[in-house]
C-alpha cells in the first residue's frame, strides 16, 4: 500500500511566490501540489511549508562531542543530541564537519573523526537520526598530518564536501595579527612567549605545507567527485587560486571583493545564518547582509547556531533590501542543494523528496511545529 500523507491549509513556499494550498506527500516524495484546501488533510492553519532545510557547514557536532576542554563524550550519544537540535530547526539535510590536521594546541588526533564518522553510519543503519547526515571535511592545508588524516576517508561515501582552509596568521580569516592574537591568544590561553613560539611555528608550517596539500586535497577531490569548497578567501587572487582548484563553494569570503569574484567565478557564496542574525561577523569580517544587498550572497550556514538556519531566512525578508521569502528560503534549501550536487531536495516540487518544515511566524522568531523528512514526521 502507498504511503500518503495530505497537509492542507498551508502557504506553500516555492521557488518564486508563496501560494496557498495542500501538498500530497506519497512513498517519500511530492507527488502533488494543489491550490485550495483538499478534504481529509492535515490542517497546517495557515502556517508556511518550506522545503527542509540542507546544511552544508556546522561544526556543532564538536561541541555535543568535546563539551567541555578535556571531556570527550560518547560519539552516539553526542550525534543524536546534535541530530535532535539540528532537526527540531528544521534540518533535514545536515553535513557534519570533521576537522582533519592536528595541532597542539587545537584539532583532533588522527582516528578521532574517522571514529565520529563511522558513528554516523552506524546511527544511520540503526533508525537512529532524524536528518539525514552527510560528511564536510574540514581540511586545515597547513597543518603537517592532514594528508594523513584524509587518508582515513579516501574510500567512505558519506563525504560529500571538502574545505581547503589556512588558519594561520596572515593567511585568509587572519590577515593581521591582531585579529589572530584576539581569537588564538585567548582561546588557547597562552603566555606572551608562548603564544610568539605558536605563531613563528604556525607561519613556518603554512610556508611549507599549504600549497601542496591544496593541490593534493583539491586532486583527490576531483577523482572521486567530492565537491570543494575555498574558505575565507580575502582577495580576488585567493578566488583566483580557488578556480584552479575547481572550487564550487566559497565559504566566508572576508571582503566584498573576495566574494563579488567568486559569484562572478559561478562558485556559490556561502555565509554565516549567525552574521545575518546578529548582523555582523563575529570575527569581525564583512556582514552577510552587504553581500546580501550587494546580490553576491548564494548559501547560508549555521555554522555554530543551528536555528540560526531558520531564523535567518524571516530576518532578510523583513529587511528593506527587497529580497522576498522565497528568495531568502533558497539561501537555505535549493541553493545548498545545488551547490553539492543533491538535485533531489532543496525545492517543494513533484518527484522531488518530501522534505517539508511547518513554520509558524507571528512575529519575530520563527516556530518550527513540525518536520517531516522524506514523508516521514521526525519532528
Amino acid at each position: 500500500m502507498p504511503q500518503e500523507t495530505i497537509l492542507t491549509n498551508a502557504r506553500i513556499v516555492l521557488e518564486d511566490e508563496i501560494v496557498r494550498g495542500s501538498i500530497v506527500m506519497r512513498d517519500g516524495l511530492v507527488s502533488a501540489i494543489d491550490a485550495g484546501s483538499t478534504a481529509g488533510g492535515e490542517d497546517m492553519d495557515g502556517d508556511y511549508l518550506i522545503p527542509g532545510l540542507v546544511e552544508l557547514h556546522t561544526d556543532h557536532l564538536e561541541q555535543h562531542y568535546s563539551p567541555r576542554p578535556g571531556v570527550v563524550w560518547d560519539s552516539i550519544a553526542a550525534l543524536q543530541a546534535h541530530d535532535a537540535q539540528v532537526a527540531a530547526s528544521g534540518i533535514t539535510t545536515v553535513f557534519d564537519c570533521l576537522r582533519l590536521g592536528s595541532d597542539e594546541n587545537a584539532g583532533f588526533k588522527r582516528g578521532e573523526m574517522r571514529a565520529i564518522a563511522d558513528a554516523i553510519a552506524a546511527a544511520q543503519s540503526e533508525d537512529r537520526l532524524r536528518a539525514d547526515h552527510l560528511i564536510h571535511l574540514r581540511c586545515e592545508v597547513s597543518s603537517a598530518d592532514v594528508l594523513d588524516h584524509f587518508e582515513d576517508f579516501t574510500a567512505d561515501p558519506q563525504v560529500r564536501l571538502a574545505s581547503l582552509m589556512d588558519h594561520a596568521p596572515g593567511q585568509r580569516q587572519f590577515q593581521t595579527l591582531d585579529a589572530y592574537t584576539i581569537y588564538y591568544k585567548k582561546k588557547c590561553g597562552l603566555s606572551d612567549v608562548e603564544f610568539e613560539r605558536f605563531v613563528a611555528r604556525r607561519i613556518e608550517e603554512s610556508g611549507r605545507y599549504a600549497a601542496p596539500h591544496r593541490r593534493a586535497i583539491a586532486d583527490a577531490c576531483a577523482e572521486r567527485g567530492i565537491a570543494v569548497a575555498s574558505h575565507d578567501d580575502a582577495t580576488v587572487e585567493h578566488v583566483e587560486e580557488s578556480k584552479g582548484f575547481g572550487v564550487r563553494l566559497a565559504e566566508f569570503p572576508t571582503s566584498i571583493e573576495a566574494a563579488r569574484a567568486s559569484h562572478e567565478a559561478g562558485m556559490a557564496v556561502l555565509m554565516g545564518a549567525p552574521n545575518i542574525v546578529r548582523g555582523k561577523s563575529h570575527s569581525r569580517n564583512i556582514s552577510a547582509r552587504t553581500l546580501a544587498d550587494a546580490h553576491v550572497l548564494d548559501v547560508l550556514s549555521s555554522d555554530y547556531v543551528p536555528f540560526s538556519l531558520i531564523h535567518a531566512p524571516f530576518v532578510l525578508a523583513d529587511d528593506d533590501g527587497g529580497m522576498s521569502l522565497p528568495e531568502s528560503v533558497r539561501l537555505v534549501t535549493a541553493n545548498p542543494a545545488e551547490a553539492v550536487g543533491l538535485s533531489d531536495r532543496g525545492r517543494i516540487a513533484t518527484g522531488l523528496r518530501a522534505d517539508l518544515v511547518r513554520v509558524r511566524r507571528p512575529a519575530g522568531v520563527p516556530i518550527v511545529r513540525a518536520v517531516w523528512r522524506e514523508g516521514g514526521r521526525v519532528v
